[in-house]
């Protein structure tokens, strides 16, 4: 079936985009405005980029009114937000973290979510993921609706238990037991189920043709 991107309006774009780019990583966001209250919300339409300098992206679209998300609103006020990474035993968080509160409402409260202080910014960052990202905005590109957010990442907080090596780096990823966004409003995945399939070499393909 062909799909012409150029005729399709907007919200069917979307449907067919969210139900095939799947599983998407989920960047649980915390921001704060300039008065420092705290706002913390969810976006599948993530991931990272590049390693040097660390810069992941997030985009960012508008309220179901049209209005500028308070996420977004704060970014721009502030140049600074954490991206926590969602672990499966708090997808009911993330979610409470999702509804249309008012700006003066802080989502971590409202959900039961434990403010911890960042190392080297003024936003909070989640204490139950066992991943965030401490983030400073790189740069801010409008794309339609939508605004990508560019951030460069200053720093890392993994969970203990999940360090398998400090010096060397390793992360014991299956113990961060994470989630993703898939098709539809509601669907998640976990990442519990895995398939290890090594690369192949050139060597190993040209001898693996001759076999």
């Amino acid at each position: 079936m062909f799909f012409d991107f150029e005729t399709l309006p907007a919200s069917e774009r979307y449907k067919l985009v969210v139900s095939t780019v799947v599983p998407r990583p989920i960047a649980w966001v915390v921001s704060q405005d300039a008065a420092g209250v705290v706002n913390t919300a969810p976006f599948s339409f993530f991931n990272v980029f590049t390693d040097s300098p660390v810069v992941l992206g997030i985009g960012i679209g508008p309220t179901p009114g049209g209005t500028t998300k308070d996420t977004l609103s704060n970014i721009k006020a502030t140049g600074q937000f954490v991206v926590c990474l969602v672990p499966q035993s708090h997808m009911q968080q993330m979610n409470a973290t999702a509804i249309d509160f008012g700006a003066e409402i802080d989502e971590l409260d409202e959900a039961g979510l434990t403010k911890v202080a960042s190392s080297k910014i003024k936003v909070p960052r989640i204490g139950e993921s066992p991943v965030a990202m401490e983030c400073e905005t790189f740069q801010l590109i409008p794309v339609g609706h939508h605004t990508i957010v560019l951030g460069k990442v200053l720093a890392m907080h993994v969970r203990d238990e999940a360090v398998m090596d400090p010096a060397k780096n390793y992360i014991d990823t299956p113990k961060l037991d994470l989630v993703g966004r898939m098709h539809g409003r509601g669907w998640y995945t976990s990442t519990r189920d895995r398939v290890e399939m090594p690369r192949i070499s050139v060597a190993d393909w040209e001898a693996k043709k001759k076999s």
